[in-house]
């Protein structure tokens, strides 16, 4: 649905994205992470085609952004991180402007409005005034306007952002909704929000992807975590003599035992490797506590690649 091809964008000398590469398929939801100044509100204005690229090339449904503007755009749902509404004007009445601003025709008009308002559950209060709605309302209001011409890729800039608990939860449900119709593109300083509603992250760091994979990839991590009655001295070499393992680190001792990560060797070693560990433990006549996979959360991930 998006090809990103070997993107960037220099400003005089300074280059704030380069050589970037993805691709994004219909329905995903990806989150976009990065620090400030990481490139991500530039990759976002060049998806829109707000800015155009140094070089490289953008694709949606295989029409190059660049040369068809117009009509790449018109298949963009955009939701800033401050969304310009105008508060003197009722939600149905921005709606209706915004329709206007989208092209869709205006016989179609009343029935997109009716779905975007159904779609962000604003029935309640489609009469009001702007002005007087809640964060987590206008919030709202800017991703019906960002839906009503039935985008087939839609970025959202930070839509939790200033969000109560309950406001957090309906928004990742109403994420999730539309992505049955849409690609989304989620940028947020949260990683719990990425967490929560995201098939995928890309990390950006200095202007470059420094990570591209799936939640479910990320979150079960590359080691196993073993827990014996042994220190260090007898613990190393009898667990990093099991075929398969590579490099064995001792994390701690705790009350039941010491921990150890083993880094181990192939895609498919953690269910190959966990039997032979507890094999090779029983037969040294050791205590084994625990062993499991590696869990390693989102936050965790970040912190490694910021630090590198």
């Amino acid at each position: 649905m998006l090809r990103v091809s070997s993107l960037t964008r220099r400003y005089g000398d300074f280059t704030a994205v380069e050589d970037c590469t993805f691709e994004i398929g219909p329905g995903e939801i990806v989150g976009l992470l990065g620090h400030n100044g990481a490139g991500k509100t530039t990759i976002m204005k060049m998806l829109t085609g707000y800015l155009e690229p140094s070089g490289g090339r953008i694709e949606i449904d295989g029409m190059d952004i660049v040369i068809r503007r117009a009509e790449v755009q018109s298949r963009i749902g955009y939701l800033p991180e401050n969304d310009p509404l105008y508060p003197e004007m009722t939600v149905i009445d921005y709606l209706d402007y915004a329709a206007c601003l989208h092209g869709v025709p205006a016989a179609q008009k009343p029935e997109r409005i009716r779905d975007a308002i159904r779609q962000t559950d604003l029935r309640s209060k489609a009469a009001d005034a702007i002005a007087t709605l809640s964060r987590g309302y206008r919030q709202r209001v800017g991703v019906a306007q960002a839906i009503l011409h039935r985008p087939r890729l839609l970025i959202l800039d930070e839509p939790t952002n200033g969000l109560d608990p309950t406001q957090v939860q309906q928004m990742r449900e109403l994420i999730r909704s539309l992505a049955k119709d849409a690609t989304v593109i989620l940028s947020t300083h949260i990683l719990q929000e990425v967490q929560a509603v995201c098939d995928r992250v890309i990390i950006l760091r200095n202007g470059h992807i420094a990570l591209d994979a799936g939640m479910d990839a990320l979150r079960s991590g590359k080691r196993l975590l073993v827990s014996v009655d042994a220190g260090p001295e007898r613990a190393l070499p009898l667990l990093g003599d099991v075929a398969g393992v590579r490099a064995v680190e001792p994390i701690g001792a705790q009350d039941f035992g010491h921990r150890y990560a083993l880094d181990l060797n192939g895609d498919d070693a953690l269910q190959d490797m966990a039997p032979a560990v507890a094999a090779r433990v029983a037969a040294e006549g050791l205590k084994l506590y625990a062993l499991q996979p590696e869990n390693r959360d989102l936050e965790t991930i970040f912190g490694e690649i910021s630090a590198r």
